[in-house]
């Protein structure tokens, strides 16, 4: 491990820089099957850049009002639905009895998500009558059809409570899909009429829109199925993530009706923004300089590492991504602080073995080794805590939880790995040796049994 840590830190360091700074970066992005790519950038929440609000109602349903249980599912249902979007740390909260507000940060489409979050989510299959529609072998026009209502006379086969799961998929050649699975009597009433109407055509029917209007190919007796999208490379990678999310996270059990919907402007400002910036890169610079002025050489190490840590951060938040927000900042800022402790618990160390009369080499060495276990104790309790933080959290809590988690991950490594790497390195150096450079003094450096300090010439050298 010794001889690998150098590499090791050389790699992640360049990935590092080159994620944070190389523009116009894409990479794979995550949950699509066709291959398609995200562009690599930083996030920031509502509080920071503002975004979209909209204000729903939830209406009566078959003489019933939603009470605040109702109330409650379909904040979840709406919150997993954005969730599901890309949109990171969405506000969704209820007001009153009957309101649900949403505030999404940075969104780059409003009208795609007033559109997702408004469906009530009721997934039909409909028989297309071969009188009216034809067949493969004579097709009729149920391409014209996919994106308008569906005629009133025709009724469904089964409706969506029969799905049982629905995900991203391709089909045969390579194209997004959407992948579907039905419960026992939605696959019985599958598979039967599948059976008997070979190339003829039914209808996915979302909300009464027809979604698609596939032919069917063969008999689908397993109750897992595909839907297809027309067009160059399957179902846009938007348009197939849409449908999945409304079959994945079921009907809302109370139709909503959109009141109104706005602009949100940041609420803390270009100007409040700088000054908590400016507050943070204060409190780090006086952090260093104690470093630097109290544990002189390690500190001036420490700082470097600290330097190395945040260029590290900063990439992981912009690969998951991570919104960042002034919660997420605070936690940030938080971990920094932490990472600076267990380089003060090492160095605090280090000194204590020096004044016991070891050499430098060997005191070094023994700083890490004994101060590991009251580091990882202390960064495990830390991970404990947050992570009850993300997993019982609303979003902006669960923001700043994952901020905290990346960093005390990150500053593990950068304290015990990179900072005692450098720190091997840098004691080879005649000039590195001087007791005086770690805050030692000649006289703290306890006598040996033979009654003689251990020291070597005047210059203070170990």
């Amino acid at each position: 491990m010794r001889r690998a840590s150098p590499y090791i830190i050389a790699i992640i360091g360049v990935l590092a820089l080159v994620v944070n700074f190389w523009p116009g970066l894409r990479i794979p992005a995550v949950g699509d099957p066709a291959g398609g790519t995200r562009l690599v950038e930083t996030k920031l929440g509502l509080d920071l850049q503002g975004g979209f609000r909209v204000e729903y109602q939830a209406l009566a349903k078959d003489g019933r009002t939603p009470g605040p249980g109702d109330l409650s599912t379909i904040r979840d249902i709406i919150e997993r639905r954005v969730n599901s979007t890309g949109v990171a740390e969405p506000i969704v909260q209820t007001q009153g009895s009957d309101r649900i507000v949403v505030e999404l940060p940075g969104v780059s489409d409003p009208e795609a998500i007033r559109r997702l979050v408004g469906q009530t989510g009721r997934l039909d299959f409909v028989p297309l009558p071969v009188a009216t529609y034809g067949t493969s072998s004579a097709p009729g026009p149920q391409s014209a059809i996919e994106g308008q209502p569906l005629p009133t006379q025709e009724l469904p086969l089964f409706s969506g409570d029969q799905v049982e799961s629905a995900n991203p998929s391709t089909d045969a050649n390579g194209q997004r899909a959407v992948g579907f699975t039905l419960r026992g009597e939605g696959a019985r009433l599958f598979a039967d009429y599948t059976t008997n109407h070979v190339n003829e055509f039914f209808a996915i029917v979302l909300d009464g829109i027809v979604v698609s209007a596939p032919r069917i190919e063969s008999p689908i007796t397993t109750g897992t199925g595909i839907i297809t999208g027309g067009g160059i490379g399957g179902f846009p990678a938007r348009e197939m993530n849409s449908l999945v999310t409304i079959l994945r996270y079921g009907s809302l059990p109370f139709p909503v009706q959109e009141l109104s919907n706005e602009q949100v402007s940041a609420t803390l400002g270009a100007e409040f923004l700088s000054q908590s910036l400016l507050a943070a890169l204060i409190g780090i610079g006086l952090v260093l300089a104690f470093m630097i002025i109290h544990y002189r050489l390690p500190g001036a190490i420490a700082g470097v590492a600290l330097i190395y840590y945040t260029l590290v951060v900063m990439a992981i938040f912009r690969l998951i991504p991570v919104t960042l927000t002034l919660a997420g900042i605070a936690g940030f800022v938080l971990s920094v602080g932490m990472a600076v402790d267990a380089n003060i618990l090492i160095f605090e160390r280090t000194k204590e073995e020096l004044r016991l009369g070891k050499s430098l080499t060997s005191a070094i060495e023994a700083g890490f080794s004994r101060a590991w276990n009251s580091i990882l104790d202390s960064n495990v309790a830390s991970l404990i805590t947050a992570g009850i933080l993300y997993w019982f959290g609303s979003s902006t809590i669960r923001g700043f939880a994952l901020v905290l988690i990346i960093g005390v991950l990150v500053s593990m490594f950068t304290a015990i790995i990179l900072t005692r790497t450098i720190l091997r390195f840098v004691v080879r150096e005649d000039w590195a040796r001087r007791l005086s450079l770690y805050g030692v003094n000649e006289a703290e450096i306890v006598a040996r049994p033979t009654g003689r300090p251990v020291r070597s010439g005047a210059a203070g050298r170990v």
